[in-house]
């Protein structure tokens, strides 16, 4: 079982935090550094100092880490123009190594494009088919040769599809909850699908459903990573795991409901169950971006558990 951290800036985070904690997540041999792609915060939070880009942060990111992959779970369709984010995506991973995974997703909040002007057009999924089929497209075409695109909603012309990214294929990350065109566009374009915030049990039927779709597209259904976001709140005891609780406003018996809370061992075995569903990865979400003992216990006491 892989373990990734997972953060949420948009609620509260300069880039120097979140070099923190990617520093963190590097020394204390977790598999990856990921973010979510929000420029406005959620809930009742300050959301101070402001909004970071995701891909401009991961830049960074990529020249100050030699190992952790890192991605975005998920880039907005509605932020960029797919040749743009061809041509980001690329870059970072130019810029990393080879070590980028991109995860992108429809795009939902409504607010957050109101708020910084960005359009929020009706047809967000048939775009999202769009950008998938450039983006991968423009990655793929040989060099020397060009890349054309006549799309509904996006049109390229003699592209020459460059720069390339460092690695011959950046994996492509596909999720959520839909139950029909989610895992059909899992099974044609993506090397993992993730299911965020969700049970074991619906977890493992909506994984299914996306091996289903990928043998329905010439694929086996092992080509695919399964992976599972959930938040994670552990303590060396009850009153600790309360303080972590509590710094992020939510109820212990809420989280232990939802996510991944409570002693090491407990989360050890509700880990358990989702390999048991058919997850091999998981992004911990972490939202106590300042408390990096979080991220020590969970390296000493649940990751080492976990072999």
């Amino acid at each position: 079982m892989d373990l990734r951290i997972f953060t949420e800036p948009q609620q509260g985070a300069s880039y120097d935090t979140l070099l923190s904690v990617a520093k963190a997540t590097e020394d204390l041999g977790f598999d990856a550094f990921f973010r979510s792609d929000h420029y406005l915060k959620m809930g009742d939070v300050d959301g101070l100092p402001g909004p970071t880009d995701a891909w401009i942060t991961l830049a960074g990111i990529a020249r100050e880490t030699r190992r952790i992959r890192l991605g975005t779970l998920m880039t907005a369709a509605t932020f960029r123009l797919p040749g743009v984010l061809a041509i980001q995506v690329a870059q970072v991973d130019q810029m990393s190594g080879g070590r980028v995974e991109l995860g992108l997703g429809a795009g939902w909040y409504e607010e957050e494009h109101r708020a910084y002007g960005i359009p929020f057009p009706a047809e967000k999924f048939a775009r999202l088919e769009e950008q998938l089929a450039i983006v991968t497209g423009l990655w793929r075409t040989p060099v020397g040769e060009t890349f054309g695109y006549k799309g509904t909603y996006y049109q390229l012309a003699d592209s020459p599809a460059l720069p390339k990214p460092a690695q011959d294929r950046v994996p492509v990350l596909i999720g959520g909850h839909g139950k029909t065109r989610t895992p059909r566009l899992a099974g044609q374009y993506a090397d993992e699908f993730n299911m965020p915030f969700a049970s074991a049990e619906d977890s493992e039927r909506q994984f299914e459903r996306v091996r289903a779709a990928a043998e329905a597209a010439g694929r086996k259904g092992d080509d695919l990573v399964y992976s599972n976001a959930l938040v994670v709140c552990v303590g060396k005891d009850d009153a600790e795991v309360a303080r972590r609780a509590d710094a992020i406003g939510r109820q212990v018996d809420e989280l232990k409901e939802n996510g991944l809370a409570g002693s090491p061992a407990e989360v050890v075995d509700k880990i358990g169950r989702y390999a048991q569903a058919g997850s091999s990865r998981i992004y911990l979400q972490i939202l106590d971006l300042d408390d990096l003992d979080h991220l020590e216990l969970i390296s000493s006491q649940v990751q080492a558990q976990l072999g």
